[in-house]
């Protein structure tokens, strides 16, 4: 691998801010055990799988580390919680900068085809073959805050209360964290009272279509901003099918995905 592609996949900038949330490695006393590697060369050829959506088995040799071990340290951090820690870290930079937009935040979900594991289940755009549906949740520019997976079956108002309770408390210019948009934003799929009950009794003003007396045109003003984050998404191609037997294990590449889109839009 050539230091050019590895410095585009992660800088040096964004490694500062990973390194530092790694899970430790200690060693066993009795010896054995997994031996240390280098821990940016596994963040780089986890990167690279996400973005080429290439299986673990053909990463090129030439990142410095083996495919079972990237595998393997890539299922520990997302057990050890760190692609979250990862993507508030970068959400933090977001909101010293104020590039936060909480006047509203916006909810969608997209569905995609799964191969097997946890997570999925018939989805009713895909005449009822086994799949995933991965829910986001923007501010009012796009920045994805929080994201989710579930199977496809699942109603996308059922996902709505995870998302806004997964807010995480972003750093603000000035004065404490904020994880409370003034408006949430939905299409004609979240329209219940409950739910607008829900985001009331947080401060919340609901937004939401409803079903038989609202066109869909208002929120369209808005809804293209999460529809344009949906297709930054998909454009890391291991998120197009899911191969992961553990939803988990997918949930982690989605949020990595949500957290390299936040970090390229702080690039910016």
């Amino acid at each position: 691998m050539s230091d050019r592609l590895a410095l585009r996949l992660v800088p040096d900038e964004l490694w500062e801010l990973v390194e530092p949330l790694l899970p430790s490695f200690a060693p066993r006393p009795q010896g054995g055990g997994t031996a240390p590697v280098d821990e940016r060369a596994v963040f780089t050829a986890v990167v690279y799988v996400l973005t080429s959506g290439c299986a673990w088995r053909h990463l090129p040799p030439s990142f410095g580390v083996s495919a079972p071990t990237a595998h393997r340290r890539f299922q520990v951090w997302t057990r050890a919680g760190l692609w979250p820690r990862v993507h508030r870290a970068v959400l933090d930079r977001h909101g010293a900068a104020g590039t936060v937009d909480w006047t509203s935040a916006i909810v969608d979900s997209a569905s995609v085809r799964a191969k097997r594991g946890s997570l999925t289940g018939p989805s009713p755009v895909d005449r009822g073959k086994a799949g995933s549906k991965l829910h986001v949740l923007t501010d009012a520019a796009g920045l994805p805050l929080v994201v989710g997976v579930s199977g496809a079956n699942l109603h996308d108002g059922h996902a709505l209360i995870p998302l806004v309770t997964g807010i995480p408390a972003v750093r603000s210019r000035r004065g404490p964290r904020r994880r409370k948009p003034v408006k949430l934003r939905a299409d004609k799929a979240y329209d219940s009272d409950d739910l607008r009950r829900f985001l009331r009794d947080r401060g919340i003003v609901p937004r939401i279509a409803r079903k038989g007396i609202e066109s869909s045109e208002k929120l369209g003003r808005h809804r293209w901003k999460v529809e344009r984050t949906m297709a930054w998404l998909g454009g890391y191609r291991r998120l197009t099918i899911r191969y992961e037997r553990n939803g988990h294990n997918f949930l982690g590449f989605l949020t990595l995905a949500a957290t390299l889109t936040c970090w390229k839009k702080l690039a910016t």
